[in-house]
């Protein structure tokens, strides 16, 4: 059984879940410090961090080692983005295993074609139906444990509309996905539509700067979705303090203008639970 599968299937059953991005291990072990029940590990985050852009660069390796840190440090159930499946339907069941003894409690795997792209952008081309359907029922084969949440993500309403979406997500969901991601939805009413026509666990991702507006996790939750995503954001408010510091650093030649605005080394060893001088020990669950 895995453990962390059981605890967000039994989450999901209270109410919506909000699974916060993380892309390292600190990060993961912050949004369990916030009391989040769930993180999320974006494909494009982990890219992102690397130095590449979200075109399906990153590896097998590179992110079954973001899964380890990550559920480790945070100890929590955590929904890993897997891309295309790094390949064909071989690769496919490799990246179910890896992903689930690296620690993940369920993941995600998408209908476009390779190269993809972040699914907020324009000019995406996605496989046919039937070849997802094959990959979802090799994924489905290959889970080590029943609870191990399988999720089909559909780009389709970006490509072919959201009637065609809602057609792909009943086929993944008949060919063995555990819950479906509809991608790029642009309305509340769109999101309401495809949770009534496309009934079973769902997944919605409130990603910032993309087709979707914001929408709180109530809402979703009141729509029928299970699980909300937040994959980029605290990389963007991250990312965008270190750049105006960095600016302000070069201005300054001192960093005392913004230390304020920093975790103390005091918060850094609460948050991994690390006394100096004693013995430190390992997060279990």
């Amino acid at each position: 059984m895995n453990k962390k599968a059981s605890m967000l299937r039994e989450a999901m059953k209270q109410g919506v879940v909000m699974c916060p991005g993380a892309w390292n291990g600190l990060v993961g072990a912050a949004i369990a410090r916030a009391g989040f029940n769930s993180c999320y590990i974006s494909g494009g985050a982990t890219a992102n961090a690397s130095g590449y852009p979200d075109i399906g660069l990153i590896t097998l390796t590179e992110m079954c080692r973001t899964i380890g840190e990550v559920s480790n440090a945070s100890n929590l159930p955590v929904i890993v983005d897997a891309d295309t499946g790094y390949g064909e339907v071989e690769c496919l069941a490799r990246t179910v295993v890896e992903y689930e003894r690296s620690g993940a409690a369920g993941m995600h795997i998408e209908d476009q074609e390779f190269p993809k792209r972040c699914g907020h952008l324009d000019g995406k081309t996605l496989v046919s139906q039937s070849a997802m359907v094959e990959k979802i029922k090799t994924a489905s084969e290959n889970k080590l444990s029943d609870n191990f949440i399988l999720i089909a993500r559909t780009d389709a309403r970006g490509v072919d509309g959201l009637d065609a979406a809602i057609d792909r997500g009943n086929g993944y969901r008949d060919a063995g996905a555990d819950m479906v991601f509809p991608e790029g939805l642009r309305s509340e009413e769109e999101f309401i539509q495809f949770a009534e026509q496309c009934p079973g666990l769902l997944l919605a991702n409130m990603t910032e700067f993309g087709k979707t507006p914001h929408i709180t996790a109530e809402q979703f939750g009141a729509f029928g979705y299970n699980l909300v995503i937040y994959p980029v954001t605290f990389q963007r408010v991250a990312m965008g303090a270190v750049t105006r510091c960095l600016d302000q650093l070069r201005t300054d030649q001192s960093a005392e203008g913004f230390e304020s605005q920093m975790q103390s080394r005091q918060e850094l060893y609460d948050l991994l639970g690390y006394t100096p001088g004693e013995a430190w020990a390992f997060p279990t669950i």
